[in-house]
C-alpha cells in the first residue's frame, strides 16, 4: 500500500532507509502514542526516541506503562547510553534528549525552549544532525508549537517528516505549527502513521 505524500515522496524511497524516529507530543500525547507504539513489531529496526511534555516535578511512569504494551524493550533515556536499534527511548522529565556521535543518548539541564524541558525541537535537531536523511519525525497532538522548528530541521537534512492531521488531534496547535513552518511528506491520522511506521522499520503493513 502507497500512502499519498503533499510532497511527491514515494514510500519506495525510504523503505528500509530509516534508522531512527524521533516523535513529538504534548495534550493528548499519551492516548496518541497508545495507538502508535504497541503497533511496531517486534522486528521494527529504528531507534525510536520520543519527548511528550510532563510535569517536570514527578516520576514519569511512561516507561512503565508502554513496556507492558508493546513488542519492542522500552525505557527511560539515559545519559551517554549507546542508542540501540529496536529499542523506544522516552527523554525523562526536567531534561532535554540530544542524539550524540555513535550514535548515544545525551540528557541536559539547559533552560527550556518554548518553556519545555524536554524540548522536541532539541531532539529534533540534534537527531537531524546524527542521522540525516536516515531520520524520520512525528509531530502529534499538542498545544503549543515545540517541535515546529525541529521539523524543519528534519527536512532540511533529507529526513522523512511525518504530521498528525490537524483535525484527528486531540490539540491541533502542534501539528497546524509544524504544517505552517513548511510541508510534510506525510498528513495522516493516527492509524495510518501506525501504518507507514510498519513500512519504515522494513516490515510489511497489516
Amino acid at each position: 500500500m502507497d500512502f499519498e505524500s503533499p510532497t511527491g515522496l514515494s514510500t519506495a524511497s525510504f523503505e528500509g532507509r530509516i534508522d531512527a524516529v524521533v516523535v513529538g507530543a504534548s495534550a493528548g500525547g499519551v492516548e496518541a502514542l497508545g495507538t502508535l507504539l504497541p503497533a511496531l513489531p517486534r522486528e521494527f529496526r529504528p531507534t525510536v526516541l520520543v519527548v511528550i511534555h510532563q510535569p517536570r516535578e514527578r516520576r514519569s511512569l511512561l516507561a512503565d506503562i508502554f513496556s507492558a504494551r508493546c513488542a519492542l524493550p522500552v525505557q527511560e533515556a539515559q545519559d551517554k547510553e549507546p542508542a540501540q536499534p529496536g529499542t523506544i527511548y522516552f527523554a525523562p522529565p526536567d531534561y532535554h534528549l540530544l542524539v550524540d556521535d555513535g550514535p548515544s543518548l545525551a540528557l541536559s539541564a539547559d533552560e527550556p525552549v518554548l518553556f519545555s524541558r524536554p524540548s522536541i525541537d532539541v531532539l529534533f535537531e540534534s537527531a537531524a544532525d546524527t542521522y540525516g536523511h536516515r531520520l524520520a519525525g512525528l509531530i502529534l497532538t499538542g498545544a503549543n508549537s515545540d517541535g515546529a522548528r525541529g521539523l524543519a530541521a528534519v527536512r532540511q537534512a533529507g529526513g522523512v517528516t511525518l504530521v498528525q492531521r490537524p483535525d484527528t488531534a486531540l490539540a491541533a496547535s502542534m501539528p497546524t505549527a509544524a504544517l505552517a513552518r513548511g510541508p510534510a511528506d506525510f498528513v495522516l491520522s493516527l492509524e495510518q502513521m501506525a501504518r507507514l511506521l510498519r513500512m519504515m522499520g522494513g516490515g510489511h503493513e497489516g
